[in-house]
């Protein structure tokens, strides 16, 4: 039997907390760009982040499983993941964090498209498919519609950043659908975090020297930013992630993850003063609006 609860008021704030955090690590990376690289800060988070991880499971007495070709599908899911922070740190340094933030949580839609092609059990229903295509329409209207006062190479270099958080949305998807469609569905919380941290250390790293991203200036904020990125965000955040998937009901929980990317626009404005035009907060709702009719069940 199911023993998971509903909402109460604990599992509600804890998710806004969460929420505001995962906001925060997109513009975090942003205001510290200049000074410290953002794919070399992230390759460098997921290897503390994973040292993290490794701690905690000894305390369990767990071992990363790689038996019975395991590791296969756990390398695929640690280059997605290394992927995807590798087109967010680039477009960062392109685009808004807000714009990062609402197209990287694109990922719900590709995971749904993928898993309903792989898993029967995951077929989507009319108003799923209603869902994705308002979300389509979103996307479109967030690129197509631009403020044509800009100078042309602004307007370029936001673009392709917009393409590239749109992009890591597309590779978060992914690492979903092989999680979900491989022996890995089976594996504790923790082991598929380490298989991600691992696998994005090991492909950012050398990304960061290849494209020129090794800038560290080790500053008092840089470096309380760079203790959150690692013990806030991508290890403590994670595991009371996890501990509430044990306890409340998994469809409750996801609703609020949407919230993510409108503290991300909100605390974009405020914190960077980033300029929200009205085009991209039109195409924006209707791209959220298509994630919640998409992750609704029957």
């Amino acid at each position: 039997m199911d023993t998971r609860q509903p909402l109460d008021g604990r599992a509600v704030a804890i998710m806004l907390v969460l929420c505001l955090l995962w906001a925060m690590q997109q513009i975090a990376l942003k205001a510290t760009a200049e000074d410290f690289s953002p794919v070399l800060q992230i390759a460098l988070r997921s290897a503390v982040a994973a040292a993290c991880v490794w701690l905690y499971m000894r305390r369990r007495g767990e071992q990363l499983d790689v038996s019975n070709g395991i590791w296969k599908p756990g390398m695929v899911i640690g280059l997605l993941f290394g992927l995807e922070y590798l087109l967010v740190g680039e477009g960062l340094r392109l685009t808004s964090a807000a714009h990062i933030v609402v197209f990287l949580y694109t990922a719900p839609i590709f995971a749904a498209l993928g898993l309903h092609w792989k898993l029967p059990s995951e077929r989507l229903a009319p108003l799923q498919w209603l869902g994705i295509g308002v979300a389509f329409v979103g996307i479109a209207v967030a690129f197509v519609v631009r403020d044509g006062s800009a100078p042309q190479s602004d307007l370029a270099r936001v673009v392709l950043g917009d393409l590239l958080g749109l992009l890591g949305g597309l590779a978060w998807g992914a690492t979903t659908v092989v999680i979900r469609a491989t022996p890995l569905a089976r594996l504790s919380a923790s082991q598929t975090l380490m298989y991600q941290l691992l696998g994005a250390f090991a492909l950012l790293l050398p990304s960061a020297f290849l494209l020129g991203q090794t800038t560290f200036k080790p500053t008092p904020f840089v470096l309380a930013e760079f203790a959150f990125q690692c013990f806030i965000v991508s290890f403590a955040s994670f595991l009371v992630w996890f501990w509430l998937l044990r306890h409340y009901l998994a469809s409750r929980l996801g609703v609020f993850s949407f919230l993510t990317p409108l503290f991300g626009v909100l605390l974009g404005a405020w914190l960077l003063g980033e300029q929200i035009e009205p085009s991209f907060v039109v195409g924006a709702g209707m791209v959220l609006a298509g994630i919640v009719l998409v992750s609704r069940r029957t």
